[in-house]
């Protein structure tokens, strides 16, 4: 988006076009204040960022990194997601891009209020560069008129994770990654996560088994406590929905 700005900005000085080269320079002075806000929450520099070839780690440093991994993928039914749910009291929901390229937003408010009417309580736990830009997630969530209030920064929501009964990761993959705070090996560790693993389940909703942004396998996947729900996450939720709808029927 900076560098987009930058062009622009050029370009309004190559045809004489005052109002291109605001325009532009707008663009890029807020590209450059986003992008070192999202390299600070990354723990990385904007040179680390621009030249590191992040995710694309050659064999052997991609085998150090993948040598503390143990377990196996657990997949879940939505039936089965909605027993585990349907018996929670404290639930809290991680969003993550995978929510934007769904458009889930809407189902999740949907599912949050199922949650509430059964009695749990529902946060939503918002990391700093969840999605493509600070502030991507609150956005979606305010679009689905999500409360305000139920919106969790990462350093509130932490302390908190060893209470919750479930977290529900929405297409969130390296901003729950373990690895970032045990495995020194990894190129994300030192970077700030929200600590999903520390819940008593976790129900991890991807459309397959690939990784993520950074292009890194998580660790949070394989762990005992974590269950796999795979498929278009807002497929995935309405089914979940369409079990609290038949239970509150009958």
């Amino acid at each position: 988006n900076s560098l987009s700005g930058l062009a622009a900005c050029a370009a309004g000085f190559v045809i004489n076009n005052n109002v291109l080269v605001v325009a532009g320079c707008l663009v890029g002075t807020s590209g450059v204040i986003l992008t070192i806000i999202m390299c600070k929450a990354m723990n990385r520099s904007l040179a680390n960022v621009l030249f590191s070839g992040f995710g694309a780690a050659p064999a052997a440093s991609a085998g150090a990194a993948g040598s503390t991994m143990q377990g196996e993928l657990k997949p879940i039914s939505a039936e089965d997601t909605f027993a585990v749910l349907e018996a929670a009291r404290q639930v809290v929901i991680i969003p993550g891009y995978g929510m934007a390229v769904s458009q889930a937003q809407h189902v999740v408010r949907e599912l949050a209020e199922m949650l509430e009417n059964n009695g749990a309580e529902v946060r939503f736990a918002i990391h700093p560069v969840a999605g493509r830009m600070p502030g991507h997630m609150n956005v979606l969530l305010a679009e689905a008129n999500v409360p305000y209030e139920q919106l969790v920064e990462m350093d509130a929501i932490n302390p908190m994770m060893p209470s919750m009964d479930v977290a529900i990761v929405i297409g969130a993959n390296d901003v729950v990654n373990p690895a970032a705070a045990r495995d020194k090996s990894s190129p994300i560790y030192g970077m700030p996560i929200i600590n999903a693993h520390e819940a008593r389940t976790v129900i991890c909703l991807k459309r397959g088994k690939g990784a993520g942004f950074s292009g890194l396998e998580n660790q949070l996947f394989l762990l005992p406590n974590t269950r796999m729900l795979y498929g278009d996450a807002k497929a995935s939720l309405q089914s979940v929905v369409s079990e609290f709808k038949s239970l509150a029927n009958t």
